[in-house]
């Protein structure tokens, strides 16, 4: 399947079928969660509703493979090395568009690099980074302390959204003793800290 601006339900299905095959159940009731949030975002701040469908569809493609499998792809194609330091919560994205690039025939760059961000954010964000982003974070399956408030920002300004995500999404780190990818601190330091 080839995204070349002709995005229609035929190829909307089809882009469907392919993701569910490679997901458990309730990771594509998550994805359809995402499109369903990124859609209703895209719509809300006048980006491109099918980029929106199609990245998120797209984004958590490659979260279930084995870690070997983006090794493998991370020493063969160029990656810088630091991300075997990583795991797949940081290579289901950057990696992972790699992934949806070849196997899918996705090029756009655009929704490439919004898969790429979905999770470490970035200093600098297109719109559709930053609506993949907080899609991901408020899809209507996501039930946790502050969700709320987050579906409630993303309705009046994304980037306070963006804001507030990160926000949470670093005390989370902190508060569990996780390691900090350097981009999150980058997203960080731009989003929340303003520098």
């Amino acid at each position: 399947m080839k995204y070349e601006g002709n995005y229609t339900a035929m190829n909307r299905e089809l882009l469907m079928q392919t993701v569910q095959m490679h997901m458990s159940e309730k990771r594509f009731k998550h994805v359809l969660g995402v499109e369903k949030t990124a859609v209703a975002l895209a719509e809300k701040y006048g980006a491109s509703p099918e980029k929106a469908s199609i990245a998120a569809l797209t984004h958590d493609y490659a979260k279930e493979r084995p870690n070997d499998e983006f090794e493998l792809v991370i020493k063969r194609d160029g990656f810088d090395l630091d991300l075997l330091n990583w795991n797949n919560a940081i290579w289901h994205g950057i990696v992972g568009a790699d992934f949806v690039q070849r196997e899918l025939g996705i090029d756009d760059q655009e929704i490439l690099q919004a898969i790429r961000l979905h999770t470490t954010g970035a200093a600098e964000m297109s719109l559709l980074d930053k609506i993949i982003y907080v899609a991901d974070f408020i899809e209507p399956g996501r039930d946790f302390p502050g969700v709320d408030k987050a579906r409630e920002l993303s309705l009046v300004d994304l980037d306070e959204a963006v804001r507030y995500e990160t926000q949470h999404t670093l005390l989370h780190l902190l508060e569990t003793k996780k390691a900090i990818y350097p981009e999150t601190i980058e997203t960080y330091n731009r989003w929340v800290a303003g520098k």
